[in-house]
């Protein structure tokens, strides 16, 4: 076996595969660029090298530093995670060369497979369906439009060496194409070294569902069944489970056996995704292959059992699997949730920053279930702009689906993050919905589901008597520390526009909440809160819970999954008086673009005095890797610009402000 492995990625999956190696016994070697000088994997790790700036395009993308830093450490191996040099049959090619192995498929399988063109060109040559589209390249924006209107809109284009949702644009007309085309260029190029496009017909209202593959160095290929994928947000995953709710027995048998097919058809050896678009009739047709590690792979893990960083590290050294298709079996059902450093209330637009707080749930067997958190970063660590903006991601496992799903909803409740916005309140949300519980899915998920886009969900009776009980206690506790003359048991509490009489009596260890308007009361237990802490926990009526909390210029700010309440606690009197008090204007901003994040400045494409009509791009602002075409919303003469082109500008930093 490698005594040295060197991991030319960062993050969370850097985290993962070390974890895998020190297991294993093998030490490891991180490299890590300016930005990554004091993450999590660089502490981690047992030699690390530095590799150049924070941009990938002069540190992770850089072969070169790759290459020299495995010669100078003596690693034998190379991983290359998800992203960067994953899926470039030129890196792998060059390794091979240099006498390096590298962790992942043979440098012909990432060409025939790995490449989004080529994969289409050899499965159509295979006879095997798929989606209707142009699979050559793409010469330039004018091109593109003819290709598309030849396909007919909608249309997709994407990166050729594309994934995890960098390099692709949906393009419903030829202004949409004129748009999106040279961004997706830009973003390709960016993320992936590698600007080729090709464009196919977008289904709608599909549901992705991928099928993990397996393979040695001596012809042996299984699969370790199916992901649904289908919970997306342009284009990127945020949800996955395993395995899916759609599938019986004989359609995961035929998806499994095609994707087994493909992969030998190639000499594949390594782990791999082979991506399908199925209809809700539990029809289906080849979409891609990824020839790299996924990042939604813990959910297989926990329904197999198998350690597939562990397999294709056995794989590359030139064992045999271990095991055949008949050896592999589904248990139990995997639910994961990617936790993003996004302001979901506006947009789900990147949020860049520093984690002041970050308290991720128990990790482990919890009873019946298994709560597994991915990670890279710890409290304190930046999220920087210049990469993918994913903060950990959160895996739960339970004998049955809603099991799994009511695991993760709970998992999500005690995951407290602060700092820079993230979706947890999101994913809450999407745990409690019925149509997610009753497995009805499909790609157009999150578009169906949050027209308007997330504005968080309204408080259920449950969660009004939890905010209610809640901010009792915690004025209770604070009160009896710092004026003990003021305790009483009665209190208005108002809770957004509701206005409740309620009674708290006795204290310590448990209290009695009296709703006296209502005529009944519940049982608050096993607080765990003192005056400071962000988070409480306790248990309501025999329900456990955990809320964020915080206080407010009056009051306290109370999160409970996706419903947030300002919370008052007054006496009579003082209620009477709030009521009288006149509501606080908001500022008007409507003559002004703001950026909707912190970001680079790509274009700002007007001047002083110029008429901008509604819908029309203004300029392109770039975070986390994506390019963001910010648009006037309504006519207007520029009256101020307030940034250009290479300016690093704030979240709510003026860009544009009309006379």
């Amino acid at each position: 076996m490698f005594s040295k492995i060197l991991i030319a990625n960062r993050g969370e999956i850097a985290v993962r595969i070390i974890k895998t190696c020190r297991r294993m016994g093998i030490a490891t070697v991180v490299v890590y660029s300016e930005a990554d000088a004091d993450s999590m994997a660089v502490e981690m790790a047992d030699q690390t090298v530095f590799i150049g700036g924070a941009p990938a395009s002069e540190s992770y993308l850089v072969a070169d530093k790759i290459v020299a830093a495995a010669r100078e450490t003596g690693a034998e191996a190379i991983h290359p995670g998800f992203g960067f040099l994953s899926e470039n049959a030129s890196f792998a090619r060059r390794l091979e060369k240099e006498g390096i192995v590298f962790i992942g498929p043979n440098p012909h399988a990432i060409e025939a497979m790995g490449d989004k063109i080529e994969s289409k060109k050899f499965a159509t040559k295979a006879n095997i369906s798929v989606v209707p589209g142009h699979v050559g390249e793409i010469d330039d924006t004018a091109h593109a439009i003819k290709i598309s209107e030849d396909i007919g809109y909608p249309v997709m284009i994407k990166a050729s060496a594309g994934g995890g949702g960098k390099g692709i644009r949906v393009a419903w007309n030829q202004k949409d194409v004129e748009e999106g085309f040279p961004a997706v260029k830009a973003e390709a190029k960016s993320s992936f070294g590698d600007d080729r496009i090709f464009i196919e017909k977008f289904i709608e209202s599909p549901r992705h569902i991928e099928i993990q593959v397996m393979g040695d160095k001596h012809g042996n290929v299984v699969h370790l069944f199916e992901r649904e994928c289908s919970i997306q947000r342009r284009n990127q995953k945020v949800i996955e489970e395993a395995p899916s709710p759609l599938l019986d027995e004989e359609t995961r048998a035929a998806m499994g056996a095609q994707a087994v097919a493909l992969a030998k058809a190639v000499n594949y050896d390594s782990a791999g995704t082979v991506e399908f678009v199925a209809g809700q009739d539990k029809s289906f047709f080849f979409l891609e292959m990824n020839t790299r590690l996924q990042v939604e792979h813990p959910v297989t893990e926990l329904i197999t059992g198998v350690d597939l960083v562990e397999q294709m590290i056995r794989s590359a050294y030139g064992e045999k699997l271990a095991f055949a298709q008949k050896d592999l079996a589904i248990k139990g059902w995997a639910i994961e949730s990617r936790i993003y450093a996004e302001d979901p209330y506006r947009g789900f637009l990147p949020s860049i920053g520093r984690l002041v707080r970050y308290y991720p749930p128990q990790e482990g067997e919890i009873g019946e279930i298994i709560v597994r958190n991915d990670a890279g970063v710890r409290e304190g660590d930046e999220i920087s702009m210049f990469y993918d903006p994913m903060i950990s991601k959160l895996s739960t496992w339970a004998p049955t689906r809603l099991a799994a799903i009511d695991a993760m909803g709970r998992a999500l409740e005690d995951f407290h993050i602060e700092g820079l916005g993230q979706n947890i309140p999101f994913l809450a949300a999407v745990m409690d919905q019925e149509r997610f519980r009753s497995g009805k899915l499909s790609t157009n998920y999150i578009k169906d589901e949050f027209p308007e886009g997330f504005l968080g969900t309204p408080p259920t009776d449950w969660q009004r008597d939890l905010v209610s009980a809640v901010a009792c206690a915690m004025h209770r506790i604070v009160t009896a520390r710092s004026a003990p003359q003021l305790l009483r048991d009665e209190w208005i509490v108002i809770a957004g526009h509701d206005k409740r009489l309620v009674r708290l009596s006795n204290g310590g260890a448990a209290y009695r909440v009296e709703y006296l308007n209502e005529n009944r009361s519940l049982t608050l237990t096993d607080i765990d809160w003192r005056p400071g802490k962000h988070v409480f926990k306790g248990v309501l009526d025999g329900r456990a819970f955990t809320v964020a909390v915080k206080p407010a210029a009056e009051g306290f700010v109370i999160r409970h999954r996706a419903t947030t309440l300002n919370v008052l606690v007054l006496t009579p009197r003082s209620a009477e008086l709030h009521e009288k008090l006149p509501a606080k204007k908001a500022a008007d901003t409507s003559k002004m673009i703001l950026s909707p994040m912190p970001g680079l400045v790509v274009t700002l494409d007007v001047i002083p005095g110029q008429l901008v009509r509604a819908g029309e791009a203004v300029c392109v602002v770039e975070a986390m890797k994506m390019q963001n075409i910010i648009r006037a919303e309504r006519d207007g003469t520029v009256k101020t610009v307030g940034a250009k082109a290479g300016d690093s500008v704030a979240a709510d930093e003026v860009l544009v402000e009309f006379a």
